[in-house]
């Protein structure tokens, strides 16, 4: 892809005729010479939540920078800076909203804070996974929601990436029963997190880079990050034998993009569209990395490393869907708007739900009883 790819006709078409009749005339019969593209680089800043290149989460980042820059024929420049660089992970929202820096790449529930409406365009427990959450965000009106959104605070949003299905987590200790959920101090953010306090159980937030040492020192006893591609990476194996999953918390976790609106309203609009795509296409080579990557990597754990894959009983499953339930309707219930993202996300939801129960569920189920093994 280059950059001509997102210049319209119309706009290369006026682009010729400025340059043509830049003097005020042409004379009769000649050529229009082809437009001279004179200008400076635009330099942007893109602030990070991820430790520097991290697989799947920080790489996401990297590679919508890459794109970008690529696609813009040296025009466009972004540099990707790792939490920590400029501000810590959970400081880039508000270094983006006050202009300090131009972009950042995140999880937006980690700005539930700001408003409890962010949850949605991250993952809530039993909610879209990754395909339906792409489809509500594209197609089913998520984006303007989001726009609206993030517009309150100075900032234009993207999807950028997509973990896909997260696993249960990382436990000390057996989850057998829902009492040995009580007490148990867990890293999980967002509403997941919230649906572990109804549970009995302390739920900590913190960020990729605090978890290991905080599970090594028995500050937390179990956490959940992603799948088993970051898992492996963080090496949490070492310290919880217990792999649990799937996990309910994040059936298909959107990463975003936000850019101070000031910024994007003074881009061109070749370089807006440049951006726009490069998030798609970070966004769909991040979900299928996951994919294939989770795949590799849970059989590094289990066979190099002894895991112990665990799943949680038909009935935690229960009482979790019962509590997830109202945790979330709860949430989208904190606020009029938010109420609309609510009814927005759970509208499109159910209507996917129903192809999807014609479509995948049934075919994976009967793939599996034809395969066997």
């Amino acid at each position: 892809m280059d950059r001509r790819t997102f210049l319209s006709g119309a706009t290369v078409a006026a682009a010729s005729v400025a340059t043509a009749c830049a003097d005020g005339s042409q004379p009769a019969g000649s050529s229009p010479a082809a437009p001279a593209i004179n200008r400076g680089v635009k330099r942007l800043r893109m602030v990070t939540t991820w430790p520097a290149n991290f697989p799947g989460l920080g790489t996401a980042a990297n590679n919508l920078a890459a794109y970008a820059n690529a696609m813009s024929g040296g025009t466009l420049e972004i540099r990707v800076y790792a939490a920590g660089e400029i501000v810590s992970a959970f400081e880039v929202f508000d270094a983006v909203s006050e202009g300090t820096a131009d972009m950042y790449h995140g999880a937006e529930y980690y700005w539930q804070g700001k408003s409890p409406a962010f949850n949605f365009f991250t993952a809530v427990p039993l909610g879209m996974t990754a395909m339906e959450i792409m489809g509500w965000v594209e197609s089913g009106g998520g984006q303007a929601l989001w726009d609206e959104l993030s517009g309150q605070f100075n900032i234009k949003p993207f999807q950028a990436g997509n973990s896909g299905h997260q696993m249960g987590g990382w436990f000390k200790r057996e989850i057998n029963t829902l009492d040995d959920f009580r007490g148990l101090r867990m890293r999980i953010p967002g509403l997941g997190g919230n649906v572990l306090r109804e549970l009995g159980g302390a739920a900590v937030t913190l960020s990729g880079g605090e978890i290991y040492p905080a599970l090594q020192s028995g500050a937390i006893d179990a956490t959940e990050w992603v799948g088993p591609w970051n898992d492996l990476a963080f090496g949490f194996y070492r310290e919880a034998p217990f792999y649990y999953g799937p996990g309910f918390h994040e059936p298909g976790s959107c990463l975003g993009v936000g850019v101070n609106l000031q910024v994007w309203e003074g881009l061109d609009a070749d370089h807006q569209a440049i951006i726009q795509n490069a998030c798609r296409a970070a966004n769909n080579v991040s979900l299928a990395e996951f994919q294939y990557q989770n795949a590799i990597a849970l059989k590094v754990l289990v066979e190099q490393h002894g895991v112990e894959l665990r799943s949680f009983t038909d009935e935690m499953w229960a009482r979790i869907g019962e509590i997830a339930e109202q945790v979330v309707a709860d949430t989208g219930n904190a606020d009029p708007f938010t109420r609309r993202v609510y009814d927005s996300y759970f509208e499109a939801r159910n209507t996917m739900r129903g192809w999807g129960r014609i479509s995948e569920m049934p075919y994976l189920a009967q793939r599996e009883r034809a395969i066997g093994g």
